[in-house]
């Protein structure tokens, strides 16, 4: 069977890339923790949003996290389902008002 680019073991390995650039990764992990705590988001409304743009970027092992992670904070499926279909729209109007650009270069260069 042919094995998929996308290892979803890798995940647990997420804090090896601290190992080729230690004060980097400490770093990166240093803000990445600072966002997910409490504020003037909740975690779990911090735990939706990760997981609508997790799906518009296309990241599996994001979206294994933090369905998981939504899972462990109590959320439920049809708020996680209504998290993607936010990120959805968002990416889809992003890429119709884009549509503007378009019409008006088509006006300009069919005159």
């Amino acid at each position: 069977m042919k094995k998929s680019y996308y290892q979803p073991e890798d995940l647990s390995k997420f804090k090896n890339i601290s190992d080729w650039s230690p004060e980097l990764g400490a770093k990166f992990f240093e803000y990445y923790n600072t966002v997910f705590e409490e504020g003037a988001l909740s975690a779990r409304e911090k735990s939706l949003i990760a997981l609508a743009v997790a799906h518009v970027v296309h990241c599996p092992y994001c979206i294994d996290a933090y369905t998981k992670d939504g899972l462990q904070r109590g959320i439920a499926k049809e708020e996680m389902m209504e998290a993607v279909h936010v990120g959805a729209a968002i990416q889809s109007g992003a890429t119709l008002v884009h549509g503007v650009q378009m019409m008006g270069i088509h006006d300009k260069l069919s005159m």
